[in-house]
């Protein structure tokens, strides 16, 4: 098991999750994090310090584009292990539907 962030995390960003993991598995693109899953150690402390409720644990049902999603882009992003500030607009999309094909053009994670 890991955890993977989901599409609310998409243009929120908000890194309260950062702080807390001891391993520091955490990566950073322009419009979210990801969580690198063979580093993640399993723990969960990152899960409830999400305010956006984006993180979850891998064995929750219809993840597996999600867990994709965050394998590929923790091999490109640079890695993130200090809270910042969220972006500027995260409180409008907060809760937003659709983020994904908006941001990344695709409704399928995996194909992200």
């Amino acid at each position: 098991m890991t955890y993977v962030v989901t599409d609310n995390c998409i243009r929120c960003k908000y890194t309260d999750c950062v702080e807390v993991c001891p391993v520091d598995c955490f990566y950073v693109g322009d419009t979210m994090l990801v969580i690198n899953p063979d580093e993640c150690i399993d723990c969960g402390v990152c899960e409830p310090e999400c305010p956006a409720e984006a993180i979850k644990a891998d064995t929750e049902p219809a993840l597996n584009g999600w867990l994709a999603l965050n394998a590929k882009y923790s091999a490109i992003w640079p890695n993130i292990s200090e809270k910042l500030d969220p972006l500027a607009d995260a409180a409008e999309w907060d809760g937003r539907s659709g983020k994904l094909e908006v941001v990344f053009g695709v409704s399928d994670p995996a194909a992200a």
